[in-house]
């Protein structure tokens, strides 16, 4: 009997990074499969495009109501040279919009709240989680007290419904002799949400680090000839904005949000349990431990290649309604 669908959250910065993109392209494309479903996204950019551009993409994969909510608050970090969230205003020679969609700025939800609604609504231990941008919609839920969503505050309402959290953050590379690492982009944007979410999140959490994506780099030629089913593709059209090919863009948060949904697939390894320590610098260290809470994935050269070739198949498959 086939498995059900993962109940999918997707917690993303959507804008800073095109990987974001070609995530949300893979959720799609798994969802065709049945193999997830998406609930909701929720933003860790606060660029007004921002939701406006999920929106379009999630229209362009046939599912637009798909709910969307904002953090106004969230880091503001966005590269005006990199910028493809205005591929959402694109238009066709006759006006009309190349990727159409609506919203609503004037109802959008919080994120917070949206995450409380959610997981409200759910089955107990059935709820995924895939963070790839920045720690504070899911450090901020924490914090919330029981209201009339739920009788739960944060904490409980997260131990309860989520099975774990797929996280795109920090760097478990080994130190090399002379060389300095630095702290990793999710991490180093927002240290005190993400040093919150390292102590005190009360699931199992999978952290994807910078060390994975970038041994898996997005194929320049799948950019360039996977896309032609459609005249104008979002995906395509978001990575050559950001950076043109024959540029190929490390798969950090595809990875993370590919585990989220198929985590018993043979493309990644795990760590035995441990602890990740988020430092006061936003240094992250994992240290093994029999009763930890934490795992990080680890590539070898045989997972990368697979995982290049299936992340670039999955984001470039046809939306089921074109």
């Amino acid at each position: 009997m086939p498995a059900s669908p993962v109940k999918l959250i997707f917690d993303t910065d959507m804008g800073n990074d095109v990987d974001d993109a070609v995530a949300l392209a893979i959720i799609h494309a798994l969802q065709n499969r049945n193999a997830c479903e998406l609930l909701a996204v929720t933003l860790t950019c606060p660029h007004p495009l921002a939701p406006e551009y999920v929106a379009a993409v999630n229209t362009f994969y046939g599912r637009p109501g798909i709910p969307i909510g904002i953090n106004t608050d969230s880091p503001s970090v966005l590269k005006p040279k990199r910028q493809f969230l205005q591929i959402a205003h694109h238009k066709n020679p006759d006006g009309s919009l190349a990727f159409p969609y609506t919203w609503d700025a004037s109802k959008a939800p919080r994120a917070v709240d949206l995450l409380r609604r959610t997981l409200a609504a759910a089955d107990d231990n059935s709820i995924v989680i895939a963070q790839v941008g920045f720690s504070c919609n899911l450090a901020a839920l924490l914090d919330t007290k029981p209201d009339a969503i739920s009788p739960l505050n944060g904490r409980d309402l997260a131990a309860k419904k989520i099975r774990f959290l797929s996280i795109m953050a920090g760097d478990f590379s080994e130190p090399k002799e002379g060389v300095k690492k630095v702290v990793e982009f999710n991490i180093r944007h927002d240290v005190p949400a993400a040093r919150k979410l390292a102590d005190e999140w009360p699931t199992p959490i999978i952290w994807g680090g910078f060390e994975v994506g970038n041994a898996v780099c997005y194929p320049a030629f799948g950019i360039e000839n996977d896309f032609g089913y459609v005249p104008s593709h979002p995906v395509r059209e978001s990575y050559q904005s950001y950076i043109p090919t024959p540029h190929e863009r490390p798969c950090w948060d595809p990875i993370s949000a590919l585990y989220a949904i198929w985590p018993d697939r043979p493309y990644y390894e795990r760590t035995p349990k441990g602890r990740v320590t988020v430092t006061p610098e936003g240094h992250t260290t994992f240290a093994e431990q029999p009763e930890g809470r934490d795992y990080c994935l680890k590539l070898d050269v045989v997972h990368a290649a697979s995982l290049r070739e299936i992340i670039s198949t999955l984001a470039s498959e046809p939306p089921k309604t074109k």
